[in-house]
């Protein structure tokens, strides 16, 4: 975690110093605004501490017109309130007041330094994923993790820096699908003064940045082709060339790249080096799609239950069993994004002890369950093209998994009726209950009572 301070070193600010670098932070002070931002560009930073008495508005725009992404947070004297409220409408993303607390600091930092979004996983498939990411985490090799949108895939990335060699270092993070190409190739090198229109000050790239420590560089098949090749030349040799510079810089990264690409097609039909290919691809992670991580699910809806019943103040409810059984059976073409925000919804519309299948809403408001139908000929229809489409993209395991729970529901928790139905033995069907517990579901007991399944 890099902090810089910008302001005056008064005692609250040397107070609220001694407090980050305690908590692990690498400070560095800053009078004002112009030598806080020319800190910045030669060195970067995780996190701007900036005194309300400065002009904080000044700050942030500058940021941003030099597209240097450092939240910024606001500090100033407790009973100043005003000046609290004009620092966040002029874009700071706190307030912290002095003299300073060591919690709340250390809060800000640690919010700061956390990943967005946690790394929730139980599903075997997932399991042999992050095995063979922990192996590989502590080498130098680069790393190509690849899958849907959604999937998790820079959650893994920083799990894999976390686990390496150079986990205390710097993670630096570039979207290349969210810059424009004409920038895009400034963003990762840096530029000297005057390398082009908006050149104000020399400034330092992501490489730099990330120097000891970690550069991912995230959807990497969007990537020019022209660029590519400068790209393969810093990865060979360690060095990288400023926009218009002329001395070549050394730099000391491991790289990781994300993409929800098929990069060896994009490489057959040229929009992919194949030369780069091969350079990032020494070890592959293959994320699977949520649909194919039935535990994952489940696991990651008690994850966002909890998460989101925290972050707004209201009562923790379980999932009615109705409820669990519609996000599982879910295809989730979102992925995790989709699943956070349709149960971050949920927290929020459910009533009473449970999360019912009512809450479970799409953003317009629409259930994600299928529709009723009115006469008899119709929901005939309906439930054959349901139950043949409901097949399509599910495993086999799912498909046994819904039929053995319904089977157990229409026989009120009586499991040698059950098992008679079913044809097995009532010892396989105790164990495949044991395994949905496990799961987090919840199962039927006998008089149709639903035995409470606990989250790990």
């Amino acid at each position: 975690m890099r902090l810089l301070i910008v302001g005056r070193l008064s005692g609250e600010l040397v107070t609220a110093s001694k407090i980050a670098m305690n908590r692990g932070a690498s400070v560095t002070h800053a009078d004002g605004i112009d030598q806080g931002l020319a800190a910045l560009r030669a060195k970067g930073g995780d996190l701007v501490m900036v005194d309300v008495g400065l002009d904080i508005r000044r700050m942030v725009q500058a940021l941003s017109d030099e597209r240097i992404r450092t939240p910024v947070v606001a500090c100033g004297i407790a009973s100043d309130a005003r000046a609290a409220v004009a620092a966040i409408q002029a874009g700071a993303k706190e307030y912290i007041p002095l003299p300073p607390d060591p919690d709340m600091i250390a809060a800000v930092l640690e919010a700061v330094a956390a990943d967005a979004r946690s790394f929730v996983w139980r599903d075997p498939s997932m399991e042999r994923v992050v095995r063979l990411a922990e192996q590989v985490a502590r080498s130098e090799a680069s790393v190509l993790i690849t899958g849907e949108s959604g999937t998790g895939k820079e959650v893994l990335a920083r799990h894999v820096h976390a686990k390496s060699n150079r986990g205390n270092r710097p993670f630096v993070s570039v979207n290349c699908a969210a810059i424009p190409d004409a920038l895009l190739e400034s963003e990762l090198f840096g530029h000297e003064k005057g390398a082009f229109t908006g050149a104000i000050a020399r400034r330092i790239g992501r490489f730099e940045e990330a120097n000891g420590g970690t550069l991912l560089l995230d959807e990497i098949s969007e990537m020019d082709v022209r660029l590519q090749s400068k790209l393969l030349r810093a990865l060979q040799e360690r060095v990288i060339d400023r926009v218009g510079g002329g001395a070549p810089v050394k730099v000391d990264i491991r790289v990781l790249a994300t993409s929800n690409r098929n990069l060896a097609e994009e490489v057959k039909k040229g929009t992919f080096r194949e030369d780069l290919f091969y350079r990032l691809n020494v070890v592959h992670l293959r994320l699977p799609p949520l649909r194919e991580r039935l535990a994952d699910i489940l696991e990651l809806t008690a994850h966002f239950a909890r998460k989101y019943a925290e972050l707004n103040g209201l009562p923790l409810r379980p999932l009615a069993r109705e409820a669990q059984a519609l996000v599982a059976r879910n295809p989730w073409p979102g992925n995790v994004r989709e699943l956070e925000n349709t149960i971050h919804r949920a927290v929020l519309l459910a009533q009473g002890s449970e999360i019912g299948p009512d809450a479970i809403l799409s953003p317009e408001g629409e259930s994600l369950a299928a529709p009723a139908v009115s006469g008899p000929v119709e929901r005939a229809a309906s439930a054959a093209e349901a139950a043949t489409r409901g097949l399509v993209g599910r495993t086999v395991a799912e498909v046994e998994r819904d039929l053995i729970l319904d089977t157990l529901d229409h026989c009120l928790g009586n499991r040698t009726h059950a098992a008679r139905i079913l044809g097995i033995s009532i010892r396989t069907l105790r164990n495949k209950l044991n395994e949905y517990v496990e799961a987090g579901l919840q199962v039927a007991e006998p008089g149709g009572v639903r035995a409470v399944a606990a989250y790990g």
